[in-house]
């Protein structure tokens, strides 16, 4: 009997052994169930999404749980994006330490962040986006050496842009918009050279754009809009030979832009209205802008002429120039863009001849045309019967506010479309 007392024992033995050997598999899984459990009870749900949350079902196969094969069936992804949650994010989240992607976005969460999220050292991708999170931006992300998206859009964190970030230098995508962060950008933002998109707009920053943001040679989209920014455009952002966006409107920046931003090629977007930026318009505006669709300089302080340069960027879509001191005619060229929208609204421009309209002959020639509102300029005269020829498309033609006088067009009545038509104030 004593063979075959062996040969019963031994897989016994063994799986004693195992054990022995691997105590924290077993008690590694009990941690990231004990982890959730403590998570769902910060949270006070207004959906099914937490149904399936309960200890008489394996926790891999809960709602937004995603382990990984590789460290024996850990917990590596959780995604609880709009599943309704209200209530606070526990301390516990930290103890999910194989935990490499968190999406909790689109809830109403409220509290801090809680430190304990710098213990989740495997974290590349963090987004807590479009809640009601308060209190500082923990100093703790830091340690998220791993982290390459970190997205806190739309909540109510205050303070500054912690110090520990500058840490995560695998950063390619920091979106920490429409929050209440203050105290000036720091400098050492510049040194995240991975960074692609960049978006800090609609906080209290204030101080000056840190000239260290030139070096951010990868960075695509730079959004800082809507802030207490003061002092020039720094010059160096011009180096920046992939930015596709600068959105750094209504803000308090003076002086002139920089002659190189508008060599800058790959530019589609330029943002700058309300704030105020004097000088004239380079006259070579256009010629360095291939790629630009979106040309927004409007509430400034600009003077000078419209260049006619600017028919060179063949793909602009929107010119909005108004609310600044531009003089003299438009361009006959202007015409010849396929332009969505030409807004030059409160300048000092003029008309004089029926030459001096050419520029909207010009655009008759374009079929996307949607809007032409020059309300508030000089323009006299006869309007050009030619506008009766403008793009089906067309919404609104305004030239109230002018010298305008005669009669209107014939053929005004006949677009597809109901127009809105002003000429109030025209004589």
């Amino acid at each position: 009997m004593l063979p075959v007392l062996k040969f019963v024992l031994l897989p016994s033995v063994l799986l004693l052994a195992s054990a022995s050997r691997f105590p924290a598999l077993a008690c590694n899984n009990e941690t990231d169930l004990e982890a959730l459990l403590a998570l769902k009870a910060g949270l006070s749900r207004h959906s099914d999404a937490l149904d399936s949350w309960n200890t008489t079902t394996d926790f891999r196969q809960w709602h937004g749980v995603s382990c990984s094969l590789n460290h024996g069936q850990r917990v590596s992804e959780l995604n609880l994006s709009s599943a309704g949650l209200r209530g606070y994010i526990a301390p516990s989240l930290g103890n999910l330490t194989y935990l490499r992607s968190l999406d909790l976005s689109y809830n109403l969460l409220h509290r801090e962040i809680p430190r304990t999220i710098g213990q989740l050292s495997q974290m590349s991708y963090l987004d807590l986006k479009n809640n009601s999170l308060q209190g500082e931006i923990p100093w703790t992300i830091g340690q998220l050496r791993q982290l390459s998206h970190l997205y806190l859009s739309n909540n109510s964190t205050e303070g500054g842009i912690t110090y520990g970030l500058r840490n995560c230098t695998r950063l390619v995508s920091i979106k920490l918009d429409l929050n209440k962060l203050h105290q000036e950008i720091p400098d050492w933002l510049g040194g995240l050279s991975r960074i692609e998109v960049m978006s800090l707009g609609k906080n209290k920053f204030t101080g000056i754009i840190p000239p260290s943001l030139g070096n951010l040679s990868s960075l695509r989209i730079l959004n800082i809009n809507d802030n207490q920014l003061s002092g020039p455009i720094t010059e160096s952002l011009s180096r920046i030979s992939k930015l596709e966006m600068l959105a750094l409107q209504v803000n308090q920046l003076s002086g002139t832009i920089p002659r190189t931003v508008f060599n800058m090629s790959s530019l589609i977007h330029i943002g700058l209205e309300m704030n105020q930026l004097s000088g004239t318009l380079s006259s070579n505006l256009g010629n360095g802008l291939p790629k630009i669709k979106y040309l927004i300089l409007a509430l400034n302080h600009f003077t000078g002429r419209i260049t006619a340069s600017l028919a060179n960027a063949t793909m602009i879509q929107l010119i909005d120039l108004s609310g600044n001191n531009l003089t003299g005619f438009v361009p006959p060229e202007i015409g010849t863009l396929c332009l969505n929208f030409l807004i030059l609204t409160g300048n000092q421009l003029k008309s004089s001849t029926v030459q001096d309209w050419e520029f909207i002959t010009s655009l008759t020639n374009c079929t996307s045309v949607r809007g032409v509102i020059l309300q508030h300029n000089r323009f006299s005269g006869v309007l050009p019967s030619s506008i009766a020829n403008l793009s089906r498309q067309l919404e609104i033609f305004d030239v109230s506010f002018n010298e305008i006088y005669g009669k209107i067009p014939v053929g005004i009545g006949n677009f597809p479309n109901q127009i809105k038509l002003e000429l109030l104030s025209s004589n």
